[in-house]
């Protein structure tokens, strides 16, 4: 039997990482339901510390979630104080093609990514990058 699954990401900052994701790749910010965590305020079951606004919309504070635009595929970046500060045991790899890869890499690092270093095997090549909290990514 196959399985569906996710990629999570452990942030600081779960709804800037998941607008600066989505951009990146060209998903989805997935929409929260503010109307939902009123109700889920007025009764009592959430704080205001567990919500914060942002782009003007109140959204849970702990969590933010991008989708691709048809595949069903989903990235949750999700709430941890702890700084990054060790390298990633997984990461994405974004594939763009060998003719796009500088001009991609130029695009993110004007966005806020830092290039870490160019590796190759054989024929085939890739950046290793950071995303503005430090998590590694591929492009090839």
């Amino acid at each position: 039997m196959a399985y569906d699954f996710q990629v999570t990401v452990d942030c600081t900052d779960p709804h800037v990482l998941a607008d600066w994701w989505a951009e990146t790749l060209g998903w989805e910010v997935e929409p929260q339901d503010e109307a939902f965590i009123k109700d889920m305020l007025a009764k009592g079951y959430a704080t205001d510390a567990e919500t914060v606004h942002h782009h003007g919309r109140l959204v849970w504070r702990t969590g933010a979630a991008i989708n691709h635009p048809t595949a069903g595929r989903r990235m949750l970046f999700q709430f941890d104080e702890a700084a990054k500060t060790v390298k990633n045991r997984v990461h994405v790899d974004i594939r763009v093609g060998a003719e796009n890869r500088d001009a991609e890499r130029d695009k993110l690092l004007a966005r806020g990514a830092v290039f870490l270093w160019q590796a190759s095997q054989g024929p085939h090549s890739w950046f290793t990058m950071a995303d503005p909290e430090g998590n590694e990514f591929c492009i090839s």
